[in-house]
């Protein structure tokens, strides 16, 4: 039995009196007396532990810690606590000294900045609440309230808190720039939401990242980064955002959704939908994860449909299902790609070698470091004899993958540009690669013969300059393609700088004389054969 303090409000002396007999007859209390007329409030002696406080309104009474010097105790090693900076030691006391008297105002304060520094905001913003509603003028309860709403990401309750202070305190420096914080957030906010809709992503990551430096606990703001990052194909930082979100929210369903977004434009789609699905059971209503699911499922249907279709031979058909499974989702750059660059090995087994150059392009505009399109798009263009582009695609192919077989078509590129870029001889002579023998001495014939210069005397100086260079070039042409030797070495590509270079010391007249069998340093003209027709002529020496 202790000695108590008793407080009783005279409106209703009979209920009171009733109720504290029946807390007498627990034993309880020692004495108690509700016969005065005003509110008694008896002396608490120091060794006192319990007092009961009559809620006459409601007909009740309940038992409170009264032990304020034990309260002020544990308050007073918290706050040395928190000078060391060792807030959980603080906190445990502090909740002690609410334990004590849980009606203090200053105890949940004092509780509230500690949370804050555990990065316990929504904790922290609870105790600051509790604070003020305990005691409407406790500044600092306002202001904590504040910085809790800004940091969780709610500018405007934020605002309100920091106005009040102003009220209460109106030259308070900290709350003015807490304003100034608020306005800021909610500027950001705005710009964010705008730069979303017109799909300027980096405006919104800019947007967030300032208004994180306020509101560094704000999820909101957080997945909305993380989101954009990813649709700017920054996919290890949009996931290590999500990821630290669901390490402090499991059940965040912004967040799952985040990372089946990565996966899903990293083309790891059926890991992708395993975090959608997780999403919408977090989030039934969630509408990007039902439409990325979706989309998912059907982009991997339908480009699963279109390799079948090519391994069966039934080109046509996948050309088809390629094409239909790019309109899915023009957002998913990396599955995009492929499917351009698998269209493109379509167009060139179709023989739409212009096409298949256009789709390689297309994939490796959107995926620079795609080595399968530049090695696609690079035989297309080995096919067309545009040797150039072959070399410099390969040339990227080699920087990126240093492989013998790169190193091979790298090669084999280069020297194909190398021969076409001296005189095509079978062209000359207008004859194929496989010509033989006696089909080069024909064509050689014909070719000497309508070139010859005296065919052209009467013609123009500009008309005569370019058949004598025709002319020769005939005779260049015979001289290595009826030579077995230099046939080869002209075929395989080798030495065609000294190729090119004895051209120049021989003469086409001589090569004319002795393929017709006229005599050495005679000269030599034409005339018309007129039995023979039109355009055939004889030659004869004098």
């Amino acid at each position: 039995i202790f000695p108590l303090c008793v407080c009783v409000s005279p409106t209703n002396r009979t209920l009171a009196s009733k109720q504290m007999n029946v807390v007498f007859k627990m034993k309880l209390i020692k004495y108690f007396d509700v016969s005065l007329s005003t509110r008694l409030v008896m002396p608490v002696p120091t060794s006192c532990h319990y007092a009961v406080f009559l809620e006459l309104s409601l007909g009740s009474f309940c038992l409170i810690s009264l032990s304020s010097r034990e309260a002020e105790s544990f308050k007073e090693q918290g706050n040395a606590y928190y000078i060391k900076k060792d807030y959980s030691e603080a906190f445990n006391y502090y909740t002690k000294a609410i334990d004590m008297c849980p009606k203090n105002a200053s105890y949940y304060g004092n509780r509230a900045a500690t949370l804050m520094m555990l990065s316990r905001h929504r904790e922290a913003l609870e105790d600051s609440q509790q604070a003020v509603r305990l005691d409407d003028t406790f500044m600092k309860g306002h202001l904590r309230e504040g910085k809790c709403h800004l940091s969780l990401g709610n500018a405007m309750a934020a605002s309100r808190c920091f106005h009040r202070v102003l009220e209460l305190e109106p030259d308070n420096s900290q709350a003015q720039q807490e304003v100034k914080n608020a306005d800021s957030v909610l500027e950001y906010e705005k710009m964010a939401e705008i730069g979303f809709e017109k799909h300027d992503f980096r405006m919104v990551v800019f947007c967030m990242d300032r208004a994180l430096e306020s509101a560094s606990a704000c999820h909101r703001f957080k997945v909305l980064k993380a989101e954009c990052l990813a649709m700017l194909g920054r996919y290890p930082e949009a996931q290590s955002v999500a990821s630290d979100i669901l390490r402090m929210d499991a059940t965040n369903g912004d967040a799952l959704y985040v990372r089946g977004l990565c996966l899903y434009y990293e083309d790891c789609i059926d890991k992708a939908v395993q975090f959608f699905v997780q999403a919408l059971r977090m989030a039934p209503d969630h509408e990007k994860a039902r439409l990325a699911c979706r989309n998912a499922k059907a982009l991997k249907a339908k480009k699963e449909d279109g390799n079948q279709a090519f391994k069966d031979g039934n080109y046509d058909a996948a050309y088809e299902l390629y094409s239909e499974a790019l309109t899915i989702d023009p957002n998913n750059i990396k599955t995009n790609a492929k499917l351009f660059c698998n269209r493109g090995t379509v167009g060139s087994k179709l023989k739409k070698i212009d096409q298949a150059i256009e789709d390689c392009t297309k994939a490796v505009k959107l995926d620079e470091t795609y080595i399968k399109a530049y090695l696609r798009r690079a035989q297309c263009y080995m096919d067309k004899e545009e040797y150039d582009e072959a070399v410099r695609d390969y040339e990227k192919v080699y920087q990126t993958e240093k492989t013998k077989e790169h190193k091979h078509l790298l090669k084999n590129a280069q020297l194909e540009l190398k021969k076409s870029k001296r005189k095509d001889y079978y062209k000359v002579l207008g004859v194929d690669k496989n010509a033989t023998e006696d089909e080069i001495k024909k064509a050689y014939r014909k070719r000497a013969l309508m070139h010859h210069p005296d065919r052209h005397s009467s013609a123009s100086a500009e008309i005569q300059k370019e058949e004598e260079k025709k002319f020769k070039e005939v005779g260049e042409a015979f001289t290595v393609l009826s030579d077995p030797k230099k046939k080869s070495r002209y075929d395989s590509g080798h030495d065609l700088e000294d190729d090119t270079g004895n051209m120049g010391d021989f003469d086409a007249n001589n090569i004319f004389k002795a393929f017709f069998g006229g005599g050495g340093g005679q000269g030599y003209s034409f005339e018309a054969n007129q039995s023979s027709g039109p355009g055939n002529f004889f030659f004869q020496f004098g």
